[in-house]
């Protein structure tokens, strides 16, 4: 950088040129004084010298004394001329000075000769010497005319006189002084100048170093406060203004930090958009919702595109300013977009968006009314059955006591199948709102598994099947309730029986692991449709047509099962190939 561009150029020469036009302004006046101031000076003393020449030769009576007098009161550079009359005249210091000023220049010059007419002092400037004189000291002169009167009566003058070249080297010298000390005063103003406009501006260098240290973050630079002066008020300021700046940013931080923990942690996507639609910020699920639209829509682009529904929702939005709500479908999974417009003063800047996953409660939904078609239709048969067969016995269709009793018996199964249906939807619903009771008891499980298995030797004779059960001979316990697992248990086997064909064979295998016991449930069935698998501890869920049972279930032994398992703090899971058999397996946590 130039130093004119710079505060200390630009002062430096401030400084500079004021000095040099008032040290030219003075200079300029102090030469025109003492060039006048000189000439008076000189002008003065001749007069004074004139009269005082004047004043001996009057009151001498003796010529000579007077003129030798009048010699002696003359110094050099001047020069005497003492007239007694217009024809005698004395020349001081030499007779040659005739050849200077001669009398014809006396009397015929009427300035001059004016002396002797009207005996008054006269002051002129003359041309003294010849024009081949080639000393030219004499040919400006001043001169200055007394007169006075002798003892005769006669009229004389006292003509005293002196070059002007004089008086011009004299200023010449003066001259020649005052501009040597002009130009000292302007070096010495350069120096200090320069000095000062350093020393000025060299805390205003120091906050230009740290303003650019503030700007690159670093807010803990402090300028340095050198006076006190208003340089040293304008550090303090600016370190104050350093400080606040650094809280203020430090408090903006949190506060970013806050929000953006805040919408990290938040389970609906939120997007904001600017006035052209695009998207300013995102949180993950806001970011996987975008990813999963463009996964969809196959756009590979660097530029991500927002679904079509929230373009149009954010148009409506900042056309009619009111939020606008739409639900888009995507991937299998339902979402509620809630675009509401963003204010700036009195105009609208821009929309948050809000993504709300409703996969979940679409699914709630379902579930229940899937629940209530599931219900109705488990309860429309039986409720159907005894209305018939309670009509045939009111109307005497039933003639016989064996065919009363008949019907009788069916009505009371099919009450006993509703009661079933209504204890089941009881259970399941205090077990999942959490209401399970267990009696846990330490149980071995050998010959808890060996007797509920036996419990379903004379069912497997009957369809002859091979009913067993594998246990690893160890002597272990678990803390359990009984009847819950028996339960689970009865649930599994009597459905592996019911869904494996005549000389199949159902298997209750036990396992001990390290940290659980491992209870499976094999049969050697028709096995489960692979669609039908994720879907097999659901309430009321029943398998396809390949799967029907002989005798009527409620859909509802596989869920009660599921929570008796989890509220013992294990799992159960199944596996099945379609035409292989199916195997259900459940744990059981050891005993610490």
């Amino acid at each position: 950088m130039k130093i004119w561009r710079s505060v200390v150029g630009k002062l430096w020469i401030t400084i500079l040129l004021l000095v040099s036009f008032v040290l030219a302004f003075l200079t300029i006046l102090l030469l025109e004084f003492f060039e006048n101031y000189h000439i008076s000076q000189v002008e003065q003393q001749l007069e004074n010298t004139a009269e005082k020449i004047a004043a001996v030769i009057e009151n001498h009576e003796n010529e000579q004394t007077g003129l030798e007098v009048a010699w002696e009161l003359v110094d050099d550079p001047a020069h005497i001329l003492i007239a007694e009359n217009e024809q005698v005249f004395h020349f001081h210091p030499l007779e040659a000075d005739e050849s200077k000023i001669s009398r014809e220049t006396i009397t015929t010059d009427p300035k001059l000769s004016a002396v002797f007419d009207n005996q008054k002092k006269v002051e002129a400037e003359i041309n003294i010497g010849s024009e081949t004189d080639t000393d030219s000291r004499y040919e400006n002169s001043f001169i200055v005319g007394v007169p006075f009167q002798l003892n005769n009566g006669e009229n004389g003058a006292v003509f005293i006189y002196q070059s002007l070249g004089v008086m011009k080297e004299t200023t010449e010298q003066t001259t020649k002084l005052i501009l040597i000390a002009a130009g000292i005063a302007i070096i010495l103003t350069t120096v200090f100048a320069f000095f000062l406009s350093t020393r000025v501006t060299a805390p205003l260098r120091k906050m230009r170093e740290a303003a650019t240290e503030l700007s690159q973050g670093h807010f803990d630079t402090k300028v340095p406060i050198l006076t006190n002066d208003e340089i040293g008020a304008l550090a303090t300021s600016f370190n104050r203004m350093a400080y606040q700046l650094k809280g203020n940013i430090h408090a903006l931080n949190q506060e970013k930090e806050q929000l953006s923990s805040i919408l990290s942690s938040m389970a609906d996507g939120v997007i904001t958009l600017d006035q052209d639609g695009d998207v300013l910020i995102t949180n993950p699920p806001a970011r996987q919702f975008l990813h999963d639209w463009n996964f969809e829509k196959k756009t590979n682009g660097a530029r991500e595109e927002t679904p079509t529904l929230l373009q149009d929702l954010f148009k409506k939005a900042v056309k009619t300013e009111t939020e606008q709500e739409g639900e888009l479908t995507m991937q299998g999974r339902s979402y509620v977009i809630i675009v509401s417009p963003l204010y700036n003063a009195d105009s609208v800047r821009g929309a948050v968006t809000v993504v709300r996953d409703m996969t979940e409660e679409r699914r709630l939904d379902k579930l229940r009314e899937d629940f209530i078609a599931n219900v109705s239709h488990e309860l429309r048969t039986p409720i159907s059955m005894m209305q018939g067969y309670s009509e045939a016995i009111v109307d005497d269709i039933a003639a016989t006591e064996e065919e009363k009793r008949e019907i009788a018996q069916i009505i009371h199964e099919e009450s006993l199948r509703m009661g079933r249906l209504v204890n089941e939807l009881l259970d399941l619903a205090r077990m999942q709102a959490g209401h399970i009771t267990l009696n846990k008891a330490e149980t071995a499980l050998e010959p808890f598994l060996q007797r509920v298995t036996n419990k379903f030797q004379g069912l497997a004779k009957e369809k002859n099947i091979f009913l067993s059960a594998e246990t690893a001979h160890t002597q272990t316990a678990a803390l359990i309730d009984e009847d819950r697992i028996e339960q689970v248990l009865t649930n599994l086997i009597d459905n592996a029986l019911r869904h494996t064909p005549d000389n199949g064979r159902v298997m209750v295998v036990h396992e001990v692991k390290d940290d659980y016991h491992l209870i499976q449930v094999e049969d050697s069935g028709a096995g489960i449709p692979e669609e039908d698998l994720p879907f097999v501890f659901e309430r009321f869920y029943k398998a396809d047509k390949a799967r029907t049972r002989g005798i009527a279930g409620t859909g509802l032994g596989l869920s009660i099962a599921k929570n008796i398992v989890h509220a013992h703090g294990g799992t159960i899971k199944v596996q099945s190939r379609l035409g292989h058999g199916t195997v259900f397996f459940f744990t059981l946590p050891r005993q610490a």
